[in-house]
């Protein structure tokens, strides 16, 4: 057998399992760049030997059908599209026809059947032939049209993504995605191919028509710019597009270009579709390509530099993440100095080795990547230690995929929901301090006990270069620090993350204290149960916190940091035994928190729901027919404005 048939097998196996692990396993073995060159070099083999292997990727579409999901297979295969990274083949490709440019979204591609207004279907693309059966799924996707004004058969197709923003605040809620979601096409994968389609409705899920496949007795006058207004009309969200011709196209595509920072829509691409449909359904399809239709790939920008360190960066979910550190390079007009490795494998893939020449690029003009390693040291060195707690590492085999992970339970990068919990606004209200930026501080040894987070100003060099901070958010964490450096101690007490001790307990055992804090963390179980409202479950936890010796030590150090608000005890009997529900906006406090806490400081009680105890339901807008308001007026529940509000204390 000749070296390029063995050459092409070696590419179809490589190629099916980094497929393979990106569409199904949720995980990622080769940067894009990297696939996309394989996937030429295999192309090129085997038009030069005439040989196609029946398992290539050249000649199969999307994944393979595993789930329960119900499968069904499409009354036309389901293709992808030929692409150019050459604008000037773009160009000459349209000839001089008129086009539609468009983003080439970067999600799950859905089709969709409406009936009678109704959507009665939705099917996956799945591997091109057949599809999975994803219509309850679908039903809950945040932009979709549950009734549309159209009452004929409509079939459509279009892209089923998570946006950039929304990945990153689910990124932060979900338990372990880390583990399982590298980016937006990841997770949209998952949350569409759920069996439960709550989880799907959690993910805000969004859909982006491209194409309508047909739609009874419509005329659109041959054009697909016709079809997408008619698409909007229905209330579709379809993908941004310009109408574009053989002198506009350059122009239309640098727009796009210019947009890529600021687009929240995943995307890797454009799409270019002739306008003209007869002419484009005329020209037919290849075996795995419509002829109507190219894709184009942005020509990323490549720059040598320096390999100056892998950075081992521990997470909550004990997974150890390396990222590449290098001489900083000017890419697609920002400075980019970092880049994320994923995994082991990855890095064993590129034989890294510290002082090595590495090319970086961004992909998609927005994530920078490591493309390739020029000199393949292979001095690569994996550390045996945690570089949070110093424990072991193991290495791990997820799904084919090596990983490196910290199996200590105790590990302070598994604890951050402490931290995270310490800064909230109803404890510290340390601002600029989010889940992820904690993590970084946790990873870099920066912070390893809550009173480490009054010390941050001693790291500003390290902070700022975090990726997403600069001076400006440094100079607003500080200022932030410093004011929480004076505190109630019923917040204090909060904040110090107490099993079953809410902000409203805290304040109570302050107050019941003396607001003495000797005395109430050497307070007994029974001195504690003697507060009315106070029971024994909550008395047993807070009495073992402080019995624990680390927990003082935790404690002893920030009192160091902080001092307590002198809290007036004649303000606070103003309000006693009234207990108010707040609903709806407020006029004369920053947020309903704001007036939560003046409530309570006057001895006041603040409920989430109206019962027969509520005294005050408070309220700018009394005649709204919400949940509460009806309560209220069942159980004679009086509704009060903030005015009427601010006026019964100005009668105290």
């Amino acid at each position: 057998m000749s070296d390029k048939l063995e050459r092409m097998k070696e590419l179809v196996k490589l190629l099916n399992r980094a497929g393979k692990a990106y569409y199904q396993d949720a995980s990622e073995i080769m940067s894009n760049l990297e696939y996309d060159a394989l996937y030429d070099e295999l192309m090129k083999l085997e038009k030069e030997e005439d040989v196609i292997l029946s398992n290539s990727p050249t000649i199969h579409v999307g994944y393979e059908i595993l789930s329960e999901l119900p499968k069904e297979n499409h009354s036309s295969p389901m293709l992808s599209l030929d692409k150019t990274k050459d604008r000037k083949a773009l160009q000459d490709w349209l000839e001089d026809k008129v086009g539609v440019l468009s983003w080439k979204l970067d999600g799950l591609t859905i089709v969709l059947t409406y009936l009678g207004g109704s959507l009665v279907k939705a099917v996956t693309r799945g591997n091109g032939e057949t599809g999975e059966v994803i219509t309850n799924n679908a039903r809950v996707f945040k932009n979709i049209p549950a009734k549309i004004p159209f009452q004929g058969e409509l079939v459509l197709r279009g892209e089923a993504v998570i946006k950039y923003s929304d990945f990153e605040s689910i990124n932060q809620e979900i338990d372990e995605v880390e583990a399982k979601y590298k980016n937006p096409r990841n997770l949209c994968s998952g949350s569409v191919r759920q069996l439960n389609n709550e989880i799907t409705a959690k993910r805000n899920v969004n859909f982006y028509a491209f194409t309508l496949v047909s739609a009874t007795e419509v005329d659109f006058e041959n054009s697909r710019l016709e079809q997408r207004k008619w698409l909007v009309s229905q209330g579709f969200s379809v993908v941004d597009g310009k109408s574009v011709d053989r002198d506009t196209i350059l122009d239309a595509i640098q727009w796009f270009q210019d947009q890529i920072e600021q687009n929240d829509i995943p995307s890797d691409g454009l799409v270019l579709t002739y306008d003209d449909i007869s002419y484009g359904n005329s020209l037919g399809r290849t075996s795995k390509f419509p002829r109507d239709s190219i894709a184009f790939k942005w020509a990323d920008e490549r720059k040598e530099t320096t390999l100056l360190e892998i950075e081992w960066s521990a997470s909550r979910t004990g997974l150890i993440n390396p990222v590449a550190i290098f001489e900083p390079v000017e890419l697609e007009g920002t400075t980019v100095s970092r880049a994320s490795l994923h995994n082991i494998s990855i890095m064993e893939g590129l034989e890294l080795g510290i002082g090595d020449t590495v090319e970086v690029y961004k992909a998609n003009m927005i994530i920078p990547q490591i493309a390739d390693n020029l000199t393949r040291s292979k001095k690569m060195t994996i550390p045996d230690d945690c570089p949070v707690c110093h424990e072991k590492t193991l290495i791990k085999n997820e799904n084919g995929v090596k990983v490196l992970f910290c199996p200590n339970q105790k590990c302070l990068a598994k604890q951050i929901k402490s931290f995270t919990h310490f800064v909230a606004r109803d404890a510290m209200n340390m601002e600029g301090l989010s889940e992820a930026t904690i993590e970084k501080l946790i990873s870099k040894g920066l912070i390893k006990e809550l009173a480490d987070l009054f010390k941050l100003k001693d790291y500003k060099e390290e902070i700022i270069a975090m990726e997403g901070l600069g001076e400006k958010s440094f100079q607003n964490l500080l200022d932030s620090i410093e004011k929480a450096r004076k505190i109630t101690l019923g917040k204090f007490i909060y904040s110090l993350g107490i099993p079953n001790i809410g902000l409203s307990n805290a304040k109570l055992i302050s107050k019941s204290l003396n607001h003495d804090f000797n005395k109430i963390r050497n307070a007994t179980e029974e001195t504690l149960t003697d507060i009315p409202g106070i029971g024994d479950v909550i008395a047993k936890f807070f009495v073992a916190y402080f019995d624990e010796e680390q927990n003082n030590r935790i404690v002893d150090d920030l009192l160091k940091e902080v001092s307590f608000e002198t809290e007036d005890s004649s303000q606070i009997q103003s309000l006693k035994e009234i207990s108010f529900v707040i609903t709806g906006s407020v006029e004369h406090f920053e947020n309903r928190n704001e007036l939560k806490d003046l409530i309570e400081s006057k001895g006041g009680k603040v409920t989430g729901s109206v019962t027969s105890k509520t005294n005050y339901l408070i309220n700018n807008d009394n005649q709204l027919n919400s949940s509460k308001n009806k309560k209220a007026k069942e159980l004679g529940v009086k509704i009060i404005t903030e005015e009427e509000f601010l006026n019964m204390l100005e009668l105290e």
